[in-house]
Order: C-alpha cells, then structure tokens, then sequence
C-alpha cells in the first residue's frame, strides 16, 4: 500500500516535473538545496528522482546549497571578527565555548577541518556546521575550502544513488 502511494507520487511528481522548462527545474532544485538537512545531496536526489535531468539537478542543488552555506560562514566571520575586536583582543581572545561549541571544538581537534566537513552532514546540516566551525576558530580559508568540496563530493554521490535507484526501480 505504502509502495503504491510511494510509485505514484513519484510517477506524479515527474510528470509534473518534466512539463515545467529546464530553468524552472533547475531554480526550484537550488531552492531544494538551500534548504538545510536537504542540501546538494537530498536536492540532487529528489531533482533526479523527480525528472530533473541529473547534471542540471547536480549543478542546481550544489549551488544553492554553497549559496546558503558560504553566506552563513560569512556571517559567522564577521560576527566572530566583531565580538573579538570588541573584547580588546585579536585571536588569543577566545569567548566562552558553550557545550555544543565544545562538541564541535572536539571533533575539529579529533577530525580536523576536512573530516568535520565531510563527516558533518551525516550528523547536522552543513549550513549549520560550517559556521560553527568558524565560530570555534577554524582557518576561514580551510573551512570554506573543504566545506565547498564536501558539498560537491555529498551532491555527485547522490547523483548516482538515485540514478542507481531509477536504473534499478524504473529499468
């Protein structure tokens, strides 16, 4: 019954996807992966799944997931430069680390910038563990660069989940 409702919502769902033109597709996808927990590799999995061609969906949900990403890290940057000038000191100046800052300062010692990042959406959203990065006191540079290609490395993977699952499902 589930299984049902399930094949044809999706079969719906493409149908309706696929009479809508190729940038409407393509912008409701960088909507899909603005959208924290669902990001570039939920928003490349339903864009596929939903008929979005998988190179458009890829692209699409990359993109706006690096937009809300990038623009969050940002914030946290310059919010973080501006609590620190205004304490009177420069990096040494640390603010009081709450528990979950203290969580997130851990993994960063155990896993490093790069596995936080690739690791962290298993876990939070990345438009909320990219910040929380910058807001302990990680290399800026190195948050944004990991950040960016784990947000590419989690779309292309589930590019091809879902092209496996219409290949094996619809096939």
């Amino acid at each position: 019954m589930i299984f049902d409702f399930l094949g044809d919502f999706l079969t719906n769902l493409a149908q309706f996807t696929q009479g809508l033109d190729a940038w409407l597709q393509g912008f409701f996808v960088v909507l899909l992966g603005a959208i924290p927990f669902v990001e570039s590799y939920g928003g490349t999995f339903v864009g596929i799944v939903a008929g979005v061609p998988p190179v458009l969906a890829v692209i699409a949900a990359i993109v706006g997931n690096a937009i809300c990403t990038f623009a969050l890290m940002f914030a946290a940057l310059k919010t973080r430069s501006a609590v620190l000038s205004r304490r009177g000191g420069g990096a040494d100046t640390e603010p009081r680390m709450s528990k979950r800052r203290a969580k997130v300062a851990k993994a960063l010692d155990q896993y490093g910038v790069p596995g936080v990042c690739f690791l962290g959406p298993l876990l939070v959203a990345s438009q909320i563990t990219a910040p929380t990065l910058i807001a302990v006191g990680a290399r800026p540079g190195k948050v944004f660069l990991f950040q960016g290609l784990a947000i590419i490395a989690w779309g292309v993977l589930f590019a091809l989940l879902g092209n496996l699952l219409l290949t094996n499902v619809a096939g």
